[in-house]
């Protein structure tokens, strides 16, 4: 397991165990399978154009890297690609930011043959400007050998990404195609969809396990739900048949985060469509995070980009066994533990 140092600009030592973006960050950090050793925030009003942590903070990462014999540093934001050259030729290891972290995640995790071109482009895209002639930002995520040979090979490296990019761009569309050649089939047969969607560690694959047992569903498997953010990646479509003898088709997602890397969400777009626009959506919320509403508009926001428009939604409390019992649930709204 990879020995990891989080780092940026944050809270001081006394505030950090109750900030909630560095506790979600921990929370990628193991959803990758790394071992954090430290953690080391800078306080500081304006991040450093060159190298965002300042000279100062700096330099104690690159004696924490030797000391703790740390494999790679992890920033808690996104960098520009001066910065990550400016900062790997400081410290000596690989830097990843935090969109190269969820897309590092979105990588293990994709099983699909979809999945899997979807993540590839969202990679791409974001590597194709941070090309810069060393080859720790490319060999992380599978994006091609850079060999580090001046201009020349910079301009062949970018030829081979925006080929690749053409190239898994034109499979998807097949892909999607097919895709809605199903949701036609499905329509004229009479089909009612619901979607699960939510924050990601919401509880979606669980409350979905659960429906299925309770209900006659086709496929007996079940999706992994283990508390790990964005355990669920590609998507999972039961056969649920009521016990009044009514059926539907659910279906499990990938969950959602704030701030999303925009390439992620550009590449699971046609997905994530498909998926809004069944006939019902459910938005699980985990009611016991102390967030909960937070991150509830931070789906809410998400699903109006994908311009859900009218489209039914029932909000699901989950876990509400954790709460008191004086704890109210709106009207209009669904409690379950």
């Amino acid at each position: 397991m990879s020995k990891v140092i989080l780092t940026g600009v944050g809270p001081g030592a006394e505030k950090q165990e109750h900030d909630p973006e560095l506790q979600e960050m921990k929370g990628l950090i193991e959803a990758a399978g790394l071992d954090l050793v430290m953690v080391m925030l800078q306080p500081r009003h304006q991040p450093d154009r060159a190298t965002y942590i300042g000279k100062g903070k700096l330099n104690e990462i690159k004696h924490l890297v030797d000391e703790l014999e740390a494999d790679r540093v992890i920033f808690n934001v996104d960098l520009s690609p001066l910065q990550i050259r400016n900062l790997e030729q400081a410290v000596e290891v690989p830097i990843m930011d935090r969109t190269m972290l969820i897309l590092d995640i979105f990588k293990q995790r994709a099983r699909s043959h979809e999945g899997k071109l979807q993540v590839e482009l969202a990679a791409l895209q974001y590597q194709l400007p941070r090309l810069t002639g060393r080859g720790w930002a490319m060999s992380r995520l599978g994006g091609g050998k850079l060999r580090g040979a001046g201009e020349q090979q910079l301009e062949l490296d970018r030829r081979h990404i925006r080929k690749r990019i053409k190239d898994i761009k034109n499979q998807l569309s097949k892909v999607e195609k097919t895709r809605q050649l199903h949701s036609q089939r499905r329509q004229r047969q009479g089909f009612k969809t619901v979607s699960l969607v939510g924050y990601t560690n919401a509880g979606k694959s669980s409350l979905f396990n659960a429906i299925c047992r309770v209900a006659h569903s086709s496929g007996q498997d079940q999706v992994s739900a283990d508390q790990r953010l964005f355990q669920t990646l590609d998507t999972t479509t039961r056969n649920v048949k009521l016990p009044s003898g009514r059926e539907f088709l659910l279906t499990d997602t990938v969950g959602f985060i704030n701030q999303l890397p925009p390439h992620l969400v550009a590449a699971f777009r046609s997905t994530l469509k498909e998926t809004v626009e069944a006939d019902l959506l459910l938005h699980v919320v985990d009611r016991a995070d102390s967030l909960y509403l937070d991150k509830m508009a931070v789906v809410e926001e998400l699903l109006d980009d994908l311009q859900v428009g009218s489209k039914p939604v029932l909000v699901v409390f989950n876990k509400i066994d954790l709460l008191g019992s004086d704890t109210v649930i709106d009207s209009g709204m669904l409690g379950v533990s």
